[in-house]
């Protein structure tokens, strides 16, 4: 890599086949010459064709056109006999097989990853049958060494030609070799604004294969992940694909599983909780294998003395349910209520020193409920005349959605909306009391409206500027929206232990969820401040970083310098960046479609917020 942190006076000249000879100086414009080179050296061209456009182009449109001409195909993957070897690898579990998991009742799947096992003997994969009821205890035992932890199917079409390929994904990028939940739906963003529609298409029917074979969205797909979901996003993902490729086969179907899911999944116990809000409730048994290695030494340690082995040792009997420790089984449980939350981890859910997120009906949740509630309520009036006959025969009416709708919205301001404060907070069912944490989930609520519809909104104008006024207060720091509240975050303990999702990092999910929160009320001028914070971040970093564009950032510095939890994915790669990060790719796509002409030219010429705003 060539950066900014690099020593020289950074001056290089070349020679062109017609005898001109151009200087190339600085770090960005050196860093594009090592990227042109780099790109024809891999297509083995005996000349290697330097084209000063390139050398010379913009950060902004370099940046962009690198996400989509590049980095969306770096990210790409099929489950299937040619793609099998890019994605069976998993950084995160050590395995002595490739494990591929099919569902009980794909029998199609599996017959077809069988063949593919027995016919490529050097993918050492072993292809297995899910039981037809997949347990905790089972999804446990997987982790007993050997691990045989894996990758699990998604959904195969069959070409023209009578053969299957996988229906393709896009994955976050990284250690990250799979499809996510939450981050699909922001990447999906990033995808449609390049017109990858055939991406959009493959991601919506391969979570439309997990809800038929895996009951739920999950995780991720690989087995340990199968006792959780992650934030529910696909109604939005849905919709947002049929308003640009309408569909309305493709939407009947969908809207089917998107049903079936929010039946099953989220208006059930133990999601669902007494007061009619539902809950973050990842189950499971044992440590949650994903985790880097270590990760919960600190924990475990304490446990050590009075068991009379190490932390190893331990571990290994803990995991297998050889010893009993309801402590530490009541501790994985708040664990992977926040893993399933997507917000892993943060402070937000502490109470007396104890992470209690399963103790707390949320935000974000409950807006993106009220979301499904509203889009299937619109859906079914727009396109099925107000209502829809079900896959198992059972009708359903709009009006019966608007009815949902309007309870949780009721709910949600008697429980989550503090009236004094303005602003809009979890709520534990425990202690009964709102939590006074504020996070960047507080503008979910302005998100998840249809903005056309003023009968939809949770709260009016004037409070939702109140709201605004109040939390940008708390939450815009020099980089965009920081996770948490700074005094917040402090006051529960990051002085001694920071943790990913609060004060002082930034994430692409809350970028976007509050840009289009702001732009739903009107509040234009705000929106484009802080997309222009966000996007300066972006580029900057990338200009003077070889053309980094990471996982996350620390917002109050605007740096991609982060150490904290497992580093800064999309960081660590030589020459050229190929992937950047899923959602912060479609992050910096969506914040260019929503920026005024005068200000991305301002951000062309790289003016620091501070010079603008």
């Amino acid at each position: 890599k060539i950066t900014v942190d690099d020593k020289g006076d950074k001056i290089f000249y070349i020679e062109s086949i017609t005898g001109r000879t151009y200087k190339v100086e600085g770090a960005y414009y050196l860093s594009n010459v090592l990227m042109q080179l780099s790109l024809a050296k891999e297509e083995n061209k005996q000349i290697m064709l330097l084209r000063p456009y390139y050398i010379y182009e913009n950060p902004v449109d370099r940046t962009s056109r690198m996400i989509r001409e590049l980095f969306w195909d770096g990210l790409t993957r099929r489950i299937d006999e040619e793609h099998l070897p890019q994605v069976l690898k998993d950084e995160k579990v050590e395995s002595d097989y490739y494990y591929l998991y099919v569902p009980y009742n794909d029998r199609l799947g599996y017959n077809y990853f069988s063949n593919v096992a027995n016919n490529n003997k050097e993918l050492n994969m072993k292809v297995e049958l899910l039981p037809e009821v997949v347990t905790s205890e089972y999804v446990r035992d997987l982790g007993d060494e050997p691990s045989r932890h894996g990758l699990l199917s998604l959904a195969l079409e069959k070409n023209n030609n009578g053969t299957y390929e996988g229906v393709p994904f896009v994955v976050p990028g990284g250690r990250f070799n799979e499809m996510y939940g939450w981050d699909s739906y922001f990447i999906n963003r990033g995808l449609l604004l390049d017109s990858k529609f055939e991406l959009v298409i493959g991601m919506v029917k391969n979570f439309m294969y997990e809800i038929e074979y895996y009951d739920k969205i999950l995780n991720a797909n690989r087995t340990y992940y199968l006792t959780r979901s992650q934030p529910p996003l696909f109604t939005s993902m849905l919709t947002e694909l049929n308003n640009k490729i309408p569909n309305k086969q493709l939407l009947y179907d969908a809207l089917n599983l998107a049903i079936k899911e929010y039946n099953n999944v989220w208006m059930t116990k133990p999601k669902l909780t007494d007061i009619g809000l539902s809950r973050y409730y990842g189950t499971g048994l044992g440590i949650p294998p994903e985790t880097e290695e270590g990760h919960y030494d600190w924990l475990l340690k304490g446990y050590t003395n009075r068991y009379n082995m190490d932390i190893e040792e331990f571990e290994k009997m803990y995991n297998e349910g050889a010893i009993d420790v309801p402590e530490l089984d009541e501790y994985f449980i708040h664990d992977r209520c926040m893993r399933e939350s997507g917000h892993d981890t943060t402070y937000r859910w502490t109470v007396d020193g104890k992470d209690r997120c399963a103790d707390f009906v949320t935000v974000d949740l409950n807006s993106l409920l009220y979301k499904y509630e509203i889009d299937i309520a619109s859906v079914i009036d727009n396109y099925f005349n107000g209502e829809i006959e079900l896959y198992d025969g059972t009708i359903t009416t709009s009006e019966e959605w608007y009815v949902k709708a309007n309870k949780r919205k009721k709910l949600i301001l008697n429980y989550l909306w503090d009236e004094e404060e303005n602003l809009f907070f979890d709520y534990n069912i425990v202690d009964n009391e709102r939590s006074d944490y504020i996070s960047a989930t507080t503008f979910y609520p302005l998100w998840a409206i249809h903005p056309d519809d003023e009968s939809a909104y949770i709260i009016d104008k004037e409070k939702a500027g109140q709201l605004i006024s109040k939390a940008l207060s708390y939450l815009e720091e020099a980089g965009g929206i920081v996770a948490t509240a700074k005094e917040f975050a402090y006051k529960a303990g990051q002085d001694t232990l920071e943790r990913q999702w609060d004060y002082p990092y930034g994430w692409a999910p809350h970028q976007m969820i509050t840009w289009r929160a702001l732009l739903n009320y009107g509040f234009e001028d705000e929106a484009h401040r802080l997309i222009y914070k966000w996007l300066y971040t972006i580029t900057k970093n990338a200009a003077d970083y070889n053309g980094t564009i990471p996982e996350k950032y620390n917002v109050a510095t605007r740096s991609h310098k982060v150490f904290i939890s497992y580093g800064n994915v999309g960081t660590e790669f030589d020459y050229i960046t190929r992937e950047g990060f899923g959602w912060m790719n479609a992050s910096y796509q969506e914040g260019l479609s929503l920026l005024p002409n005068n200000l991305i030219e301002k951000l062309r010429d790289l003016i620091p917020p501070e010079d603008i705003f």
